[in-house]
């Protein structure tokens, strides 16, 4: 069993930044593809970036060049790094892994869910 504990959310203006953690019991964190979705109110959840187990990463288009997602293993944290961003930004961001060690856009595919973290971009 994994579990997971977002922080990092909060209150910022357009043009502004946040990092979002993750941080992830067990001692197979290494093993796991990680990523992060994000929920707007009315909306359905999208899928925002993922991190395999070894490193490799990749971005919705509608984020990209602005977010960028890392992983500390030592730590047992996945991070988000947001720069720029727009009021299109408010959301929950919710951290998921998968034992497959992948990722994947789907959520189908994720094994553990975090409670998600509240993002409010201000215009």
């Amino acid at each position: 069993q994994v579990h997971l504990v977002e922080s990092g959310g909060g209150l910022v203006q357009a043009g502004g930044s946040l990092r979002l953690s993750c941080a992830a019991s067990g001692r197979t964190f290494s093993n796991y593809g990680m990523a992060w979705f994000r929920q707007a109110p009315g909306k359905q959840r999208e899928w925002v970036a993922g991190i395999t187990s070894g490193g490799s990463t990749n971005s919705a288009d509608s984020v990209k060049g602005r977010f960028t997602i890392s992983r500390d293993n030592a730590k047992n944290t996945v991070y988000l790094q947001m720069n720029s961003l727009k009021p299109e930004d408010t959301a929950v961001c919710i951290c998921a892994a998968t034992r497959s060690g992948y990722y994947y856009a789907s959520g189908s595919h994720y094994d553990y869910w975090g409670q998600g973290t509240q993002v409010t971009v201000s215009s």
